[in-house]
């Protein structure tokens, strides 16, 4: 059912539901929605008027708080943390909102979706540790290019520099291993979405393993010549999951792809 028609049947005029897309009063699992073309399930849409006025798919989002950590929901476009001569980043702007952020981890400035940040130093070690321990579930979704078959373990050691000047698999037992587990999700006509594993949390991790097997997520400017297919690199941090270091509470939080790479899935 279309995003727009849910609305309509709970009572809002086409104009004011446009207007609620709009200003991010609109949410898919937390996240605001904005396509109101949008194929949804009528049971995941919460309406809510009250909600901060964002601008979906451009503001950075909250998705969970407490007095030790957070979670972020970083759009595309935007820097995970500070850099020089650079302006804005989700920590940054999460330690404006907040009060204190601390970096934790990273996801790529075109890469969307979910990051995870400390509120205190102490918080901080504790959840870099369970990084060090691949104790943290990740999960990304990413569209492809071609047909991608089935459920497939990648496993290789990254090195800097494969010998283009790159990041990719090589023989140097320099190299930290990397190892991720890439399953279809949906096969389309000229790409295919996949759901990509984090075993090891290496940078650029997802991407350099999908491309060195064929399939290089649409967008990416490095590892595929693929960039003309999407107009930002398909990867999106779908799912972070880990036990409180403070609470010893299991948290798992998992979002949708966002309306762009939707839209991008729609097409094919």
């Amino acid at each position: 059912m279309r995003l727009l028609d849910v609305l309509k049947d709970r009572g809002l005029s086409n104009r004011d539901a446009r207007q609620a897309l709009e200003r991010g009063k609109v949410s898919l699992l937390g996240i605001p929605s904005g396509d109101p073309g949008r194929e949804v399930d009528p049971a995941l849409v919460v309406l809510r008027p009250d909600a901060p006025r964002l601008t979906p798919g451009r503001d950075l989002v909250i998705v969970h708080r407490d007095d030790h950590l957070a979670v972020l929901w970083k759009p595309s476009g935007m820097l995970s943390v500070p850099a020089p001569k650079r302006s804005g980043s989700a920590v940054g702007l999460a330690a404006h909102l907040l009060g204190s952020a601390l970096a934790v981890h990273r996801i790529d400035e075109e890469t969307s979706g979910l990051l995870l940040v400390a509120r205190s130093e102490a918080v901080q070690e504790s959840l870099k540790d369970l990084f060090e321990r691949h104790a943290v579930e990740r999960r990304y979704l990413a569209l492809v290019a071609g047909s991608f078959q089935g459920e497939r373990t990648f496993r290789s050691r990254l090195v800097r520099d494969r010998g283009d000047g790159l990041r990719g698999s090589g023989d140097d037992p320099s190299g930290k291993e990397a190892i991720t587990h890439v399953r279809l999700v949906e096969s389309l006509d000229r790409s295919s979405l996949v759901e990509a594993t984090l075993e090891t949390g290496r940078t650029h991790q997802v991407r350099i393993h999908v491309a060195e097997a064929g399939h290089p997520v649409l967008g990416d400017p490095l590892y595929g010549d693929v960039r003309r297919l999407a107009p930002r690199l398909a990867l999106h941090s779908a799912v972070i999951g880990f036990v409180h270091p403070r609470t010893g509470e299991s948290l798992r939080f998992e979002t949708l792809l966002p309306d762009d790479l939707d839209l991008l899935r729609r097409r094919g």
